[in-house]
This record gives C-alpha cells, structure tokens and sequence, in this order.
C-alpha cells in the first residue's frame, strides 16, 4: 500500500522530505502548546509561574539596584542560581525584556530547541521520520501535562538539553557533547553526573554474558574529552564557598516536620511506593514519566526486542542496531546516580533529580517505537480479504492516532502551567507605592506572591522554606517562629523587640487570622512548635494580641480580608 511506503520506509536525513515535513508537523505542535500556555501567562497584570517565584524575584534587582537590599530571601536564591540561568536573565534584561516576562516565554523556545532534538535523536535510534513525530509529540505532551518546562526556571533546561547531549552522544560529536555539558554546567549541573556516567560505560559492551572494553582509540578520545570538559565546568562548585553552609544533614532533617510526607519539602515516607517510586523528591517519579496514556505502550518495548520470530525487519534491524543499547546504559546510569544521591543524601541534592527527566525520555523514545511498530502492523493487515478484519485494522489505527493527538486535551490538566494569578491588585499597588526598604512581617498564604508583585521585601513565607542550607533555613525558621511568637503575644515587649530586630516597618494580616482555626488549619505555621500551640492556646483563652488590638488604630491599608499594620504606630500606641 501506498501508505506504507510513506510512513514507513526508512530514512535518516534530517534534511529529506519526509523528515522535513514530519518536523514541521512537531514543531507546530509544540508552538501550539506553547500557546495554550502563554495565553494563561498573559492573561492578566499579576500572573506568575508557581517555581518562578522563587527564581526569578531577586533578579528584579537587575532592573533596579536598589530593591531587596540587605533581604536574605533574595541574596539565598541568587546565590544558588546556577551561573548560566543568571546570565541569561541577564542579557535579555539588557535588551528591555523584563525578567517575569522572560520567564513567560522561555517555555516556548525551550520547547521548540527540545522538538527539534528529541526528533533528531528518536529518527537517530529508528530511522523512520513518523518516529521522530510521534516521540516529539508525546515528549511534548508529557512535559506540558507537568509544570517542569513551563516554570523558566532551571529546571526547564534539563529537558533540551538532555535530548540534545543524547543526539550529539550517538552521533560521536566531541563538541556537540561538550557544549551540551558545558551547558548543563551552567544551567543544571546535577545532570552533568550523568553525561559523565554514559561516557564511561560506553568504554564497555556486554557481549554473552562477558564484559569488554574498547580498544577503539578514538572511543577513548571521545569520552576523555567530555568527562575533562565536565571536570572543568564542575571545579567552580566543588572549589566555591556558599555563605549559606553547610547542607543540611540527614538527622537533622529527620527531626523538621518539613521534611515529613505530605509537608513542603516533604521528603521521609513510611509508604515504600511513594518513597521509591512515585513521591517528587526520594523517588524515581515513574509515573510522572507514564504520561500521557500511551506513554505506557513503552512498557511493552523489552517484549517487542526480544521476540524470536521476528514481526518486520525494522525489529531484526533494532535487535542489532547498537544505538538502541544507549538507552539500557542510559537507565543503568541513571539508577546508580539515584542510589548514590540517596547515600549521600542532600550532598548532591535530591535523588530524584537523576531519574526524572532520563527516565522520562527512555519512556517516550520506546513508547514511540512500539507506536510505530504498532500501526505498521495494522496497516499491513488492511489488506487483508476479510472484510471485517480490514475494518477492524483500520479503526484500530485510527484510533490510537486520535489517542495521541487528542487524548491530552481531555484532561483537566493539559496544559498544567500551575501559574499563580494575584486577585489583591489594590494590595499589590498600596506596597508598591511604600519605599524600597521596607519589610513586610506576615504569615498570610498571599505573602509568597508580594516580592513578585510588589517588589518588596518580606521576612518570611512558606513558598521560600527552602532547607537545604542549614545557613539559610536556621535563621529564616528563626525568623517564622518569632513572627508567631509576636503577632499572637499580649506582651508589647515582645513585639517591640521582634520589629526591632527584624526592621519590621509593615505587619500584613488576614482578617481571620485571629481564630484558633486559622494555625490549625494551617500545615505551615504548625510545623513552628511549640510557638504555634502557644498561640493557639492564647486564643482559646480569649486573650488579646498585641497586634489584633493594633488593626483599628494602625491600618495603613484594609480590604474585606487583610489589613496593613505601620509598625511605627504600634510602638507609637504603647509608648
């Protein structure tokens, strides 16, 4: 059938017709995404990404020199932001473009470089453009069911460039490999242990059960050449000294609520599932890469590989073709690199980071293979003389094509952007007009949007209970217990010393806040013991704060839920 020798004939030019065409189709997909996307992103004046606003406020200061200063929220994240992410921001802001904004559309260039890659490297494994469709759409559907790439964040760099040192890994090119590691050096080192693992397991091969070793020397050449190219861009961290040292230590993480399941930076899970295979930080995350639904047809690959009677020839040729096996190395790296994170734990962050996103690609690159072996398989059959069974085949094929293109947009969740849209403009616009230096004391939920919305400094809140620097979070969760401790307390001295040891110059509070419901309800201020059972104690008896008694005589600002408290005026009232 005609239809077959269009879909399927083989052809490894990137530069042919087919290959051309089926790219064109990718890349206008993922455009079609990334639209999706910056349409929640645009959507109104204060609308930021959920992980943004962590990466991206302090680089506010780049437009103005003279916004956060002396704010140890701001100084921590720009002090972790690797160096590539920060000089990027940079430039663009050179050239007018605003750091939230760049943030907005970073997503879509990121997703076209990754299309683009991703279906390079599936036509590299199989030389069949349909392939490289297939596997950059579902790629791209994967990422967009998820809040990785669309964050502008760090991590958005990892998946292009992943595809992009896998591409240039099969096609032995010592300096595509080397500028991807450089740029996962600058961008995301965490995955430049990887890169560094499959070039030194590609110096072997597993031939009967028995382990051999290159005597290629331009093998050797090529994987020296990237692990030194790594050792260079790695030096600056392992030599460098953080003022916010030293990483937090595994008993002591065992003893923060925060680290408990189901708490912000939730790591420790009595459930082994959770912990091994499905929780954001400890696991693999394989289900994060089993999205979306035909994602799991890539389960089916080993069976696929390994049939004795041969189904086509395009499986006989990816029994022997030797690029499929980068994949096994690929997963066995990756694995080895988990478990290591986890006996080091936290020394090299998160074990999950090793995992997430190699795991993922290794999914959608076979699920895209077996895709393709699939429909070629019912294809052929479509002429068969049974009618039935003909009409069958192609309602099959048709249905796994509409599957693929459409299935994502019945979930709720496509595209997942997780951008967090500010509803208290009136709020926003009252602190902007306040001077640069202030500080705003609160434990509201809306006190993680204000550095972003209003530029302007604030003590503490739950979106930056980052602890993994013990320099970092020991005074930044001194600062949130004694923000309870002070605005439930009836003592003025209290208070008096809290603003001024913090320079507290606004208290920001939420009408309700003054219940004993408002700390149960609320996971974070409970993780603060025993100041929040204290507090709520002092409610149940009925007892006044200082600061509930100040809502009246010193709001500077009142809506139907908050109220802005001057903090001179509550030291003012008790003098």
């Amino acid at each position: 059938m005609l239809i077959n020798e269009v879909l399927f004939t083989p052809e490894k030019r990137l530069k042919s017709q087919a290959s051309l065409f089926w790219l064109t189709v990718s890349l206008l997909f993922s455009l079609f995404y990334s639209y999706l996307a910056l349409q929640k992103a645009f959507g109104g004046e204060y609308i930021i990404q959920d992980d943004a606003r962590q990466h991206v406020f302090w680089m506010l200061r780049v437009t103005d020199i003279d916004l956060f200063p002396n704010d140890l929220i701001a100084d921590y994240f720009q002090s972790v932001a690797p160096a590539g992410y920060k000089f990027l921001y940079w430039i663009f802001n050179k050239i007018g473009i605003n750091p939230v904004v760049l943030s907005k559309l970073l997503p879509s260039i990121l997703g076209l470089i990754m299309t683009g890659y991703c279906f390079a490297l599936a036509v590299e494994i199989l030389p069949l453009p349909l392939t490289g469709f297939v596997a950059s759409l579902l790629f791209n559907q994967n990422l967009w069911l998820q809040d990785g790439i669309v964050s502008g964040t760090p991590k958005a760099f990892a998946p292009p460039l992943l595809v992009a040192f896998l591409y240039y890994f099969l096609k032995r090119s010592i300096l595509g490999v080397s500028i991807t590691i450089i740029l996962f050096g600058l961008f995301y080192p965490s995955l430049v242990f990887i890169c560094c693992g499959l070039l030194v397991i590609s110096l072997f091969s597993l031939k009967n059960w028995r382990v051999k070793i290159s005597n290629k020397k331009q093998d050797y050449i090529f994987a020296f050449t990237g692990l030194i190219v790594a050792f260079l861009i790695l030096l600056p961290y392992a030599i460098a000294t953080s003022d916010y040292s030293p990483t937090i230590t595994v008993a002591q993480a065992k003893n923060l609520p925060e680290f408990m399941a189901g708490e912000r930076s939730g790591f420790f899970n009595d459930n082994p599932w959770d912990f091994w295979f499905n929780d954001s930080r400890s696991s693999l995350r394989i289900p994060s890469a089993l999205m979306p639904l035909l994602a799991y047809l890539g389960l089916f690959f080993p069976i696929i590989r390994k049939r004795n009677k041969v189904i086509n020839q395009k499986v006989k040729w990816l029994k022997t073709n030797p690029q499929i096996g980068m994949l096994s190395r690929l997963l066995l790296v990756s694995i080895v690199m988990f478990f290591v994170a986890h006996a080091l734990l936290f020394a090299l962050h998160l074990p999950s980071r090793y995992t997430q996103h190699t795991i993922r690609i290794i999914i959608i690159l076979v699920a895209s293979i077996v895709l393709t072996f699939t429909w070629e398989f019912l294809l052929k059959r479509v002429s068969s003389r049974n009618q039935l069974q003909k009409i069958s085949y192609q309602i099959l094929a048709l249905l796994l094509a509409i599957i693929l293109i459409f299935y994502p947009h019945t979930t709720k969740r496509f595209v997942w952007t997780r951008y967090v849209i500010g509803n208290e403009l009136s709020l926003y616009e009252f602190f902007q007009q306040q001077p640069k230096d202030i500080v705003i004391a609160s434990l509201t939920a809306e006190t993680d949007n204000l550095p972003t919305f209003t530029q302007r400094s604030i003590l503490v809140s739950r979106e930056y209970a980052i602890p993994y620097h013990w320099g970092y979070y020991e005074p930044f969760r001194q600062r949130a217990t004694d923000l309870i401790e002070a605005q439930y307390s009836t003592d003025i001295e209290v208070v008096k010393n809290f603003i001024a040891q913090y320079n507290i110059t606004h208290w920001l509070i939420e009408n309700s806040s003054f219940t004993p419901d408002y700390i149960a309800k609320n996971k974070w201020i409970r993780q603060h013991k025993p100041v929040a059972q204290q507090a709520i104690d002092t409610l149940h008896q009925e007892k006044i704060s200082v600061i509930a008694q100040s809502k009246n005589n010193c709001s500077v600002y009142k809506s139907d839920r908050y109220t802005v408290i001057d903090s001179k005026c509550i030291l003012q009232d008790y003098n």
